[in-house]
């Protein structure tokens, strides 16, 4: 294959927001939840104390700029008062507390904050990654952007290109609608480009502010999770057809899989107060299927190998840490333990949904590797889909 990657840059949402901040909010705003007495175990259970995001707590959470009574239900309820025989002194008072009632936010108030935040932390990732190459905005051919919760046209893409700025002639290829799956693909894409020509260089930047799907007042225990899961980070890394002296990591085959009738496990929905992750229960078993058919791709790649092969490194983003525990449990037996050592480091500071990989590629390398160690790098997205890059450090 021949696709050579220089060291990720990764940049994380600048303010902490802990678990602690979250259920108070939480407990403020939903005190009759039936499922309010287990928050503290089930916030536990993720393992996540704190996560960054690009903006704060306080304005996610924040009510909308308008009144919780729309024009057209003020007219409907003074008509309902006044045929109860309310005096009009004592409709306008009503009229005028259902008023004061804050209305959420609007999807516009939500998201364009965060797009604009996706935009600045992606370029900023951008410049380091081009740093880290020891390559200039000129020297890209190609860039490959991901940014899948705050939708936005023109997108990323064309954001970067104008901002950095690109070369008119590079060629943009924006995949807003990968999501968790964004490092891994876009990496297996990113080999296609420079296998057909080996003279390219390829720019990949993800950027994702997962904290749009903070929605503060969905009272379901599946939105007290999301609330709880999710953080902020941009990605960028630099792809090319020959090694450079900035090279780290060789990237030599790629997997691909796909689970028909998935699409309802988990998705983003787009309402009137913004985005909404939908998840449901059967999501990890449906993963887990996709880890079995990675085994299976790699026990067939690697039948014929003189020598037993393994990774000594997989870095994996399935989407939580029961399929991490299911991965370690169906391993091969001869396998090292530790592989998912800086996936699950990764995940103690949130999930980042398309950035994660390259974050817990970032990890890796800067904990330091071996010439030669034998990597793996695996995603699974809703759709249910499945992408794995396998390479070796240089």
């Amino acid at each position: 294959m021949g696709a050579y990657l220089c060291p990720p840059v990764v940049l994380h949402g600048e303010h902490a927001v802990e678990t602690s901040q979250i259920l108070a909010e939480v407990r403020r705003r939903h005190p009759q939840a039936p499922w309010l007495s287990r928050i503290d175990g089930i916030a536990a259970s993720t393992g996540i104390a704190s996560r960054g995001w690009m903006l704060p707590l306080k304005t996610a959470a924040a009510p909308g700029s308008g009144s919780g009574l729309r024009t057209p239900g003020a007219g409907q309820a003074r008509e309902a008062l006044a045929g109860r025989g309310f005096t009009g002194e004592e409709v306008n008072r009503v009229i005028a507390a259902l008023e004061a009632i804050p209305a959420p936010q609007t999807i516009q108030e939500r998201t364009a904050p965060a797009w604009a935040a996706v935009q600045t932390y992606g370029e900023h990732a951008a410049r380091g990654a081009l740093r880290a190459a020891g390559l200039e905005t000129a020297d890209v051919d190609c860039l490959i952007t991901s940014h899948s919760t705050t939708p936005a046209l023109p997108g990323l893409d064309l954001s970067l290109l104008n901002r950095l700025p690109l070369r008119d002639d590079v060629l943009l290829l924006p995949a807003t609608q990968w999501a968790c799956i964004a490092g891994t693909r876009s990496l297996a894409l990113a080999a296609d480009l420079v296998a057909a020509d080996p003279d390219r260089v390829v720019l990949v930047v993800i950027s994702e502010a997962l904290s749009t799907t903070y929605q503060p007042a969905d009272d379901t225990l599946e939105s007290l999770i999301v609330r709880l899961l999710f953080a902020d980070t941009a990605v960028a890394v630099v792809v090319t057809g020959h090694p450079r002296t900035e090279s780290v990591l060789r990237l030599d085959a790629v997997w691909h899989h796909t689970l028909l009738g998935t699409t309802d496990l988990h998705r983003l929905e787009t309402r009137a107060d913004g985005t909404h992750f939908v998840m449901d229960r059967r999501g990890p078993r449906a993963v887990q299927q996709t880890v079995a058919a990675m085994w299976e791709w790699l026990r067939v790649r690697h039948q014929d190998d003189r020598h037993p092969w393994h990774p000594d490194l997989l870095l994996a983003h399935p989407g939580g840490t029961r399929v991490l525990e299911y991965m370690e449990q169906t391993m091969p037996d001869a396998w090292p333990t530790g592989l998912l050592h800086y996936s699950r480091d990764s995940y103690a500071t949130g999930n980042r949904g398309g950035a994660a990989v390259l974050d817990i590629l970032r990890r890796a390398h800067d904990a330091g590797q071996k010439s030669g160690s034998r990597t793996l790098l695996y995603a699974a997205a809703p759709g249910l889909t499945a992408t794995a890059v396998e390479g070796e450090w240089l």
